[in-house]
């Protein structure tokens, strides 16, 4: 299983992840605009950039700070139609990356295309809307436990000691993160592969540890080791946003190659059921001889 793991993303994963790298780059600002779009229904004006928020938390702070800006300006540009129609061509363009995963995931169980273009698309569309669902519940959840945290220190100051030790703002984010994963792969995995018995939360998992350790990670090795701005000076800051998201994009194939490795193929079903069949054949002649 490790062994398949390895070679499917030696085989594939740098070459796919270069693609996610380039295409998280060219779509992170459309889906902003999308996630600005949905939120303004449920919320005030003032409440639109929450998606981008969300979406920080998930990255480390040195790429963040390249994101937020730009993405706040972005955000603040766009208001009535003009903010809808930016909505409408970001499911398009958000919907490339997920064609990308999508790709991934078929590469990685060995499946063919069984649709037309247009249904994977609508599909995609239904993705990215339940992503920024899923970021609203994060963001829901974060706002609770923060009050829920005020009103510990405000009514009941001899347990503020106690506050600390929840540290629940942390672990939401990051089952934010799980949950968003394995809607992705869930959706995208080739129906084939899509019953239960067929497992997808170990790939998601590892996928969601691997984010978390390149995201915590990150900093502390380019401090230590990196000097990017001596390459690429004022383009360092994109360059480092664009390593983040290919390590990230390697993690996404690691864990396609997993869930495809633990998957049990129907051709290997069926020969195990034809094995076992002709096992149980060759038992009853024998027994009829005797």
């Amino acid at each position: 299983m490790m062994k398949r793991t390895a070679i499917g993303t030696f085989n594939d994963g740098f070459i796919h992840a270069g693609n996610l790298a380039y295409l998280a780059i060219f779509s992170i600002f459309p889906f902003f605009i999308l996630g600005a779009a949905l939120f303004s229904l449920v919320g005030e004006e003032s409440d639109r950039a929450a998606s981008i928020n969300a979406v920080l938390v998930a990255l480390p702070p040195v790429v963040g700070n390249v994101i937020e800006p730009v993405a706040r300006d972005v955000i603040s540009a766009r208001s009535g139609w003009l903010l809808w129609a930016g909505a409408l061509v970001a499911l398009w363009t958000v919907g490339s990356l997920v064609e990308t995963i999508r790709d991934i995931l078929r590469r990685a169980y060995g499946t063919q295309l069984m649709h037309a273009f247009w249904k994977y698309r609508l599909l995609s569309a239904g993705v990215i809307v339940g992503a920024v669902v899923l970021l609203m519940l994060s963001l829901i959840a974060q706002f609770l436990i923060g009050a829920a945290q005020e009103v510990i220190e405000a009514y009941f100051p001899q347990l503020v000691d106690r506050v600390n030790d929840l540290r629940l703002t942390r672990i939401i984010p990051a089952l934010g993160l799980f949950a968003s994963l394995y809607l992705i792969f869930y959706t995208l995995t080739p129906s084939q592969y899509r019953a239960s018995r067929y497992p997808k939360w170990p790939g998601v998992l590892l996928t969601t540890v691997w984010w978390i350790l390149v995201a915590i990670l990150m900093p502390i090795v380019l401090r230590s080791f990196f000097t990017y701005n001596l390459t690429y000076g004022s383009l360092a800051g994109i360059m480092v946003a664009l390593f983040f998201f290919w390590l990230v994009g390697l993690g996404v194939v690691l864990g396609a190659e997993l869930n495809a490795a633990l998957a049990e193929t129907p051709e290997e079903e069926s020969s195990a059921i034809d094995e076992t069949e002709q096992g149980l054949q060759n038992t009853t002649t024998e027994g009829n001889a005797e």
